[in-house]
This record gives structure tokens, C-alpha cells and sequence, in this order.
């Protein structure tokens, strides 16, 4: 009866933390919705997509983190060989996804660091900011 108990407990974990995944994945999509339309829609400019585009990727990969946290917990009870290699394979997977998103954040804050100070400050339409006196 222990196992069993374990079992339920551990479908319940898994059950919460993929909606965590799931919940961060949808805010930061609406997030970065709201940011296009807003500024986007209003600017087009690199100036404007390249943050948004940075902030989903960091929705992303984190949202991907808590969904192989639940996939690893599914597999802690007692975890047939099946459950092993798809676990594997899920992992191999959402590894690969992560790894790519960060390295396009990672370019993407290089290209930004690169164009200067002016261009890291600068207002949605990719000009300087005027400062205020």
C-alpha cells in the first residue's frame, strides 16, 4: 500500500508541476503578444522585437525546465524500462530545444551589448533617448 500512496503523491507533484511549466510558457506568450501589439505593431523596428523576442525565449526555456522536472518525476516510482527510454527521449529533446534558445539569447544580448550603450537605452523606435532636463 506504500507504493501505491507514493505513486498518487507523485501524480499529483507531476500533475502541478507541469502546470507550472505550462502556466509560465502561457504568460510569457501573452506577455510577449501584448508587448507586439503594443510596440510592435506601432514601431516595427529590431529595436522593439529584439527584447520581446528575448523575454519569450526566457519564458520558453524556463517553462521547458519544469516540464522535464515533471517528466523526471513521473519516472521516480518504480520506472519501467519503457518509461526510461522515453524519459531519455524527452529529455534528449527539450535539452536540444533549451540549448538553441539559450544560444539565440545569448546572440541576440551580444548583438544588443554590441551596438553600443545609445542603442541598449534607446526608445521603441531605436533612437536615443532624450533626457529629460
Amino acid at each position: 500500500m506504500s507504493e501505491e500512496l507514493l505513486r498518487d503523491v507523485s501524480e499529483v507533484l507531476v500533475t502541478i508541476v507541469e502546470a507550472v511549466g505550462a502556466c509560465v510558457i502561457f504568460i510569457g506568450a501573452i506577455w510577449a503578444a501584448l508587448r507586439f501589439l503594443v510596440l510592435g505593431v506601432r514601431h516595427r523596428t529590431a529595436a522593439v522585437f529584439t527584447p520581446i523576442r528575448l523575454m519569450l525565449g526566457r519564458f520558453l526555456t524556463l517553462g521547458l525546465e519544469f516540464q522535464l522536472a515533471a517528466d523526471v518525476l513521473r519516472t521516480a516510482v518504480a520506472p519501467s524500462f519503457e518509461q526510461i527510454g522515453q524519459l531519455a527521449a524527452i529529455a534528449t529533446i527539450r535539452t536540444v530545444l533549451n540549448y538553441f534558445l539559450r544560444r539565440e539569447i545569448e546572440q541576440e544580448q551580444r548583438q544588443i551589448a554590441a551596438r553600443g550603450p545609445a542603442y541598449a537605452g534607446s526608445g521603441p523606435t531605436g533612437q536615443p533617448r532624450q533626457e529629460a532636463t
